[in-house]
């Protein structure tokens, strides 16, 4: 799933920001990045950790968001084309490396898939022209209803300017940090403010937000993929975590829009 992809919009590289679930923390004292972010402890309980399998193994992790108690949003390619993963679930704690589970696979504090579905027009060979899927659980997680995630209207993206003020939260179980020697995979929920880089251009077309990666503002790494970025602070999700420019998650992230009309009609489909 790290492959390298053109896009049309950008002729640049770009990698899926699943991981997988194998990913072993090097330092995990260190862990306390999103990239550059912060843990979010009993905040956010509305964004969970995804394991999909394939064969029945645990192959991927990507994050994604309770849009109800039994519907979570992620990206398309963690739910997949039709028959690519043969089974999903997720896990509930901010801190999964260290709760009550039975990590990666089925146990205490996780909750199986009955079913998944990415938009009508995903492929995996141009995963970021419709990269939103949906995962409907077997048992509902209960929260407080300003704890789950709320769709933008139609086009309401289209306002934003690319600037410092024009500030996001993104939300993910994705690694902290990452070089060429090693890497910080630590399976925690954490949290970082991206401002948005690009809307509408060259590099994003009209499907896709890029926001910023640095050590400044934080950002979105691998394993991050299908969770949230809020507008602002809000519980409005401008759009899911797709994929990252380089393999070390510091040039910029990108996620896709969820307030174009055929996503929107897909994501209220199953979100009632």
């Amino acid at each position: 799933m790290l492959r390298a992809t053109l896009t049309a919009a950008a002729a640049g590289l770009m990698l899926t920001a699943c991981e997988s679930p194998a990913t072993r923390s090097i330092a995990p004292g260190e862990a306390n990045r999103i990239t550059n972010g912060s843990l979010t402890g009993d905040t956010h309980r509305g964004v969970v950790l995804i394991v999909m399998d394939v064969a029945g193994k645990p192959a991927f992790r990507c994050s994604g968001t309770l849009m109800t108690p039994t519907v979570v949003l992620t990206a398309g390619h963690c739910a997949g084309e039709p028959g690519e993963f043969s089974g999903l679930r997720v896990f509930t704690e901010a801190d999964v490396d260290h709760g009550n589970n039975n990590y990666p696979n089925a146990g205490p504090n996780t909750i199986e898939a009955k079913a998944w579905h990415s938009h009508p027009q995903f492929t995996e060979a141009q995963f970021y022209l419709h990269d939103v899927g949906i995962v409907e659980l077997t048992q509902p997680i209960n929260l407080p209803a300003s704890e789950y995630g709320k769709l933008p209207t139609a086009n309401q993206l289209d306002a934003l300017k690319a600037n410092h003020s024009t500030e996001f939260t993104s939300v993910g179980y994705g690694i902290q940090k990452i070089t060429s020697a090693f890497a910080i995979g630590a399976r925690v929920r954490m949290i970082a403010q991206p401002w948005l880089l690009e809307v509408n251009g060259p590099r994003t077309g009209t499907f896709t937000l890029l926001l910023s990666n640095n050590a400044s503002t934080g950002g979105i790494c691998f394993g991050d993929s299908g969770g949230p970025n809020y507008l602002g602070t809000s519980n409005v999700i401008a759009g899911v975590t797709s994929f990252v420019a380089n393999k070390n998650c510091v040039a910029g992230g990108g996620v896709f829009r969820l307030d174009k009309k055929d996503v929107l009609d897909f994501v209220s489909t199953y979100v009632k």
